[in-house]
């Protein structure tokens, strides 16, 4: 934790979430109006006291959408990835730790692995169809493979650890060893990788949302904001903007805690004393 302080621009994007989380969960008594309502005497106006963030085609406040759409955005972000780690990291514990079943799983995740992240999520919602838990399936589906080979990698390093073989020696069951020995020290890896993949995860939410393969109208969402403002860049760019921007300030407050933890648990620094 004293290396994580330390790193100013882990702790920057750590505030950054912080805000982001509180403003999401404090939606209904932060939002000025309802994120629904439609004004149309109020459409398409820039910043004002009254929208501090403008209102869009159809006189809806921006800010207020923005407000509730952190919520959807949260909720893709951190369900997608416990499920892409549910399944992928016991894929890859099992592989890691029975060889007999690495060759399968392994080759299976190649398959996966060979579709771009953004196609396999576009078949899959296409598959099950719009809407947010099938958009949160879509994306947490996509993080498999990546999950799957993180976790089996640090199986095979700390299988071969004196700890680990002392285990097996004093006759230890796998389920014993898999849980108390080895998976804690997986922990690492798996806490870094979580941490950017978040910020994967909802950016590609977003995108699914913007194609209209995600969340559906009228529900504030980031990615269909970004999307109904496309027909107003040149009249009311704000539309898009500001959405934008909190995908933005979202995807870089995760991407910049990830570093630090990734700096704060490696150990060949800390051995070097950096």
């Amino acid at each position: 934790m004293r290396r994580f302080r330390r790193h100013r621009l882990a702790m920057a994007g750590f505030v950054v979430l912080i805000v982001l989380v509180f403003t999401a969960i404090l939606a209904p008594f932060l939002a000025p109006s309802d994120p629904r309502k439609q004004v149309f005497t109020e459409r398409l106006k820039g910043p004002t006291p009254a929208h501090l963030l403008g209102t869009d085609q159809f006189g809806r406040d921006i800010l207020s959408r923005i407000l509730y759409g952190g919520r959807l955005s949260m909720v893709v972000g951190f369900i997608s990835v416990f499920f892409g780690l549910l399944f992928g990291g016991t894929l890859g514990l099992l592989a890691g730790y029975f060889k007999r079943l690495d060759n399968l799983i392994m080759r299976f995740m190649d398959i996966l692995l060979s579709f771009p992240s953004i196609l396999l999520a576009i078949c899959v919602v296409t598959i099950l169809g719009p809407g947010l838990l099938n958009v949160m399936i879509a994306v947490g589906i996509r993080s498999i493979p990546s999950y799957a080979r993180i976790v089996r990698s640090a199986v095979l390093v700390t299988k071969g650890m004196p700890f680990t073989e002392a285990s097996i020696a004093m006759g230890a069951s796998d389920r014993r060893i898999l849980t108390s020995t080895i998976l804690p020290n997986c922990f690492a890896p798996i806490l870094v990788y979580s941490t950017l993949e978040i910020a994967n995860a909802i950016l590609l939410g977003a995108i699914l949302s913007y194609l209209g393969l995600g969340v559906q109208p009228p529900t504030p969402e980031w990615g269909i904001m970004v999307s109904e403002g496309r027909g107003w860049l040149r009249d009311a760019p704000h539309i898009s903007l500001f959405p934008g921007i909190a995908i933005f300030c979202v995807s870089m407050g995760f991407n910049l805690v990830g570093d630090g933890l990734r700096d704060s648990l490696d150990v060949r620094l800390k051995e070097s004393g950096r």
